[in-house]
């Protein structure tokens, strides 16, 4: 049987000049990859009748399954239903289960129910409703030529309702799939290009069945072993020895082996020690407390932070000294080294974390260039210190300031920061 292969499709006018991010495909491919199926293309498109059935036509002769999403709501903009009806040679007709659930689901919430909204219940007669319990428009399954046409809503969660309570089982039961399977190594402190080349021979070892990609990013790099086989077992066992492989050569580089965020790592790496941590953030602005509060339970292990953007918080809040300040200055060494004591000391945590930088594109003077952040790493007994020079625009600095200071924080959890 030959591998099962799927497009999604985006439509909307705001994914095409920015006003709207799209999250759906990401989350739809990330599916597909669960299953063993591969996607071809990801395409966006607008909202008009010609821009949407010429991606119907072009990605139909190439895939197996086609993801739809957005314009199936009630406004004029919202085409797609009426043009996959006409696609598919169908006619509109009232389904009556949607019609009772949006009553249903008004009088829940209190609301007049209108005519336009009830037009959500008008589906064509030749698709396979997929009830959408999370909102108002229904997704619809269609089938021509042996290819699936799956239209689902744009906005995340009912998309992710639909996809998870009924498409996602009934594409796993139509769909006879090869095993695919991931193994990750997350490595910091060298580039890709020299990873690559202490790899150059294990890479010519591996199978064509067995794929190696480096996946780069503010100073970290991902690789990800991709093997993917009818035999799941066996396929298991040898992408795993390559991955342990690849990890006794890369050494003292790796993070982890998991394909997890920094902060999911950080927290995962606290679990059963009992240990907690804070923040003292100036130039980050909180960005690595909110990225540590992403985590699902990191309240066991997160007490807290403080934003000290301003000198007198660092002061009057972090117990900074004056002198400190005055003599060295706010971004240097001697300043996060007293910012994570301060904030060590008045929430009792085991580890602590201080920033302080200039991010740009101003700020910058003769002694501490733009770009500049320090860092201090504190636990019991020690306190680590490093200076870090980022060469970007103020956003990308950010994120990268953010990113080091959850990567040392997980090594000084682990014991490996010195």
């Amino acid at each position: 049987m030959n591998a099962v292969t799927a497009s999604i499709v985006t439509i909307g006018d705001e994914l095409l000049i920015g006003q709207t991010i799209d999250t759906n495909s990401a989350w739809i491919a990330q599916r597909m990859n669960e299953l063993g199926i591969s996607i071809n293309r990801r395409v966006a498109v607008g909202d008009t009748i010609a821009a949407i059935t010429q991606a119907l036509d072009e990605e139909m002769k190439n895939c197996d399954i086609l993801f739809l999403t957005g314009g199936l709501g009630p406004t004029a903009d919202d085409i797609t239903k009426p043009l996959l009806c006409d696609y598919f040679g169908g006619t509109l007709i009232v389904n009556q289960d949607v019609v009772t659930h949006l009553h249903d689901l008004f009088a829940a919430r209190k609301r007049f129910i209108t005519a336009r909204n009830l037009k959500q219940a008008e589906v064509p007669d030749v698709c396979e409703v997929l009830f959408n319990k999370a909102g108002t428009a229904p997704g619809m399954w269609f089938e021509k030529n042996g290819k699936v046409v799956i239209a689902l809503p744009g906005v995340p969660s009912e998309m992710k309702h639909i996809m998870s309570v009924v498409a996602l089982p009934k594409i796993a039961a139509q769909y006879t799939t090869e095993k695919l399977i991931h193994k990750h190594i997350f490595t910091a402190g060298e580039g890709e290009s020299m990873i690559a080349d202490k790899l150059e021979e294990i890479e010519s070892r591996l199978p064509e069945y067995i794929k190696l990609a480096y996946l780069p990013d503010a100073g970290f790099v991902r690789l990800r072993l991709t093997g993917k086989s009818k035999q799941p077992e066996l396929l298991e066992t040898e992408i795993t020895y390559f991955q342990r492989e690849i990890v006794h050569i890369l050494g003292s580089i790796v993070v982890a082996t998991d394909s997890l965020p920094l902060e999911f790592l950080l927290i995962q790496a606290l679990e059963g020690t009992g240990k907690t941590i804070s923040t003292a953030e100036s130039c980050t602005g909180g960005g690595i407390g909110s990225a540590i509060t992403n985590v699902p339970g990191s309240s066991t292990f997160y007490m807290g932070g403080v934003v000290a953007y301003s000198n007198e918080v660092k002061e009057h809040v972090l117990g900074v000294q004056k002198n400190t300040i005055v003599e060295y200055g706010a971004v240097s060494e001697q300043t996060v080294t007293e910012m994570a004591i301060g904030i060590q000391s008045q929430l009792k945590t085991n580890y602590a974390v201080a920033v302080s930088g200039v991010l740009g594109p101003n700020g910058g003077t003769e002694r501490v260039k733009v770009g500049t952040v320090w860092m201090a790493f504190a636990n019991e007994t020690n306190v680590v210190t490093k200076e870090f020079k980022f060469h970007y625009d103020r956003e990308r600095n950010k994120d990268m300031a953010i990113k080091n200071a959850l990567l040392n924080l997980l090594r000084l959890v682990q014991g490996k920061l010195g």
